[in-house]
């Protein structure tokens, strides 16, 4: 039994990962599609990064990813901490209403959102504030939904002994509670830019007729006729890969020092 589960476990992870892998592999080589592998280039490197139309369609992306995230943050973390020491009632209801836009489907969303700030309020979307707007809507219940089990785990009673210590409550909340949360704070800012940089459907709902990000633009391409756009896209999504692997690792290592720090602290 147990090697059955090892051995569905390892068939997941290919089945996950082999694509990509077969992906980054044709980034490096100068095939115009998959399957037609002549010889090893860094061509598509070169194209991603010196093609003007790549780069400020990479820039345009990355910028509104951080500042979505930023704001998503903020409201997240606001939010968690809000509803975590309201009472019951509250505590329940906010959480339910922050269900809403993790489970409708983003489609609904982006069309919403459309009707919403540019019909009814007037917003221009060429002031890329919808699509600002879009991207922290998407993004901050799963910023809630990082944080509140870090707020669960903290003794609940550190802010009221702050507070009687003579802590002001917003000193005690800086202080105690966000230090304490911190690792679910940033858990929940890398997930919003994850987010962000993978929405396809609220961005094209929302943003401007001649602005594109990595997800509209890349389903745009695949619908034209440029080879050499669609193999630099190559290059950019084993860029991506790379960067998320990264920072996960780079996470994961963190969280293992902390932890083995508390479990020494623990231990003395």
């Amino acid at each position: 039994m147990r090697k059955f589960g090892l051995a569905f476990i390892i068939f997941v992870l290919l089945f996950l990962y082999v694509p990509i892998l077969v992906l980054a592999f044709y980034s490096f080589t100068n095939a115009s599609q998959i399957g037609s592998f002549q010889s090893f280039s860094f061509a598509n490197y070169v194209r991603l990064f010196t093609t003007e139309e790549l780069r400020e369609m990479i820039l345009g992306t990355v910028v509104l990813a951080l500042a979505s995230s930023v704001l998503a943050t903020i409201l997240g973390t606001l939010g968690a901490v809000g509803s975590f020491y309201s009472k019951s009632l509250v505590d329940r209801a906010y959480a339910s209403v922050n269900q809403i836009p993790v489970i409708n489907a983003d489609v609904v969303t982006g069309f919403s959102l459309c009707i919403l700030l540019v019909v009814v309020l007037g917003i221009s979307k060429d002031t890329y504030l919808p699509l600002l707007f879009g991207h922290v809507t998407l993004s901050a219940p799963f910023v809630y939904l990082s944080v509140i089990p870090k707020l669960k785990q903290m003794d609940s009673s550190l802010y009221e002994a702050a507070l009687d210590l003579g802590a002001t409550p917003f000193k005690a909340l800086i202080r105690v509670v966000f230090p304490q949360i911190f690792s679910g704070i940033v858990s929940g800012f890398m997930l919003a830019i994850t987010l962000s940089l993978d929405d396809y459907f609220i961005a094209t709902y929302t943003k401007p007729a001649m602005f594109d990000t990595i997800s509209t633009y890349v389903v745009n391409a695949t619908k034209g006729s440029h080879t050499e756009i669609k193999t630099a896209l190559w290059a950019l999504s084993t860029v991506i890969f790379l960067i998320v692997l990264v920072v996960v690792a780079v996470i994961n290592i963190n969280a293992n020092k902390d932890n083995k720090a508390m479990k020494q602290r623990r231990s003395y």
